[in-house]
């Protein structure tokens, strides 16, 4: 993967966008490197991964050459294939669904350009953190083409459909507090790196287990009526309570220490 960086320590895997010359712009490379990132850091022990881009920015969007080289190919035979996801995403859509998919969370430390793919790539991290100077944008538009990397599921998540509206329509970057009042943007920091690393090492230092039930809980909650909800909460605690996992969290807490984990 000699686009995307991957490194797993201390339960954390820090995986990187590694073109900075190109501002991350995502080639056909890239796509590939970020598909195989995700599966190397789901095959791990990581219970957290971050997510960002060396240089000056975290990603400016699809490398136009990469785009251009698809003219003259048949794009829907290319686009339409159901090639991930268990038959149902594409190599692009791929690229950013791979990380909400994740069975732990992905924490984006964003700066400068978060562009098009770049932000695409960024909604599917659970929690996103910005440094001031971080510009965003569906930048789609601005070359006659719609959000297709699996914005389209991951947006009205996070936004009110004006506000999508808006971003996708205009193409217009809008800056890390704008951002945040919207909610593309978690959080800012000055450091979105240092901020990412402290809440990925909190995060690790929770149960496994439970942190994993969780994430799977809050996507049912996302797109299952209530009564399929509640019956997930009423499973997923039933897999935890009593269990090994969950006595050593409790005894943790009584006896004033950090929890051991397998």
């Amino acid at each position: 993967m000699s686009n995307v960086t991957v490194e797993i320590s201390d339960h954390i895997a820090r995986v990187q966008l590694n073109r900075p010359d190109k501002r991350n712009a995502v080639d056909q490379q890239m796509f590939d490197d970020l598909i195989a990132a995700g599966a190397q850091v789901a095959a791990s022990k990581a219970r957290v991964a971050i997510l960002s881009g060396a240089g000056e920015s975290f990603c400016a969007g699809i490398d136009i050459g990469s785009l251009g080289a698809m003219i003259g190919q048949d794009i829907e035979a290319m686009i339409m294939a159901r090639t991930h996801g268990e038959g149902t995403t594409n190599k692009w859509q791929e690229a950013a669904l791979v990380w909400r998919r994740l069975d732990i969370p992905v924490i984006a430390a964003l700066q400068g350009a978060v562009y098009g793919a770049g932000l695409q790539i960024a909604l599917g991290a659970d929690i996103r953190i910005a440094a001031p100077d971080t510009k965003l944008a569906v930048m789609e538009m601005k070359w006659g083409i719609i959000p297709d990397m699996g914005g389209m599921v991951l947006l009205p998540r996070l936004v009110r459909s004006d506000v999508m509206r808006r971003l996708i329509y205009t193409a217009r970057p809008v800056d890390a507090e704008q951002g945040e009042r919207w909610g593309l943007v978690t959080e800012i920091a000055e450091d979105p790196m240092a901020a990412a690393e402290k809440l990925a090492v909190d995060i690790a230092g929770k149960s496994p287990k439970a942190i994993r039930a969780t994430k799977s809980l809050i996507g049912i909650a996302e797109r299952e009526p209530p009564d399929a909800v509640l019956l997930a909460e009423s499973r997923l605690q039933a897999e935890l309570l009593g269990k090994p996992e969950q006595m050593e969290v409790v005894a943790a807490q009584f006896g004033k220490r950090a929890p051991v984990f397998d």
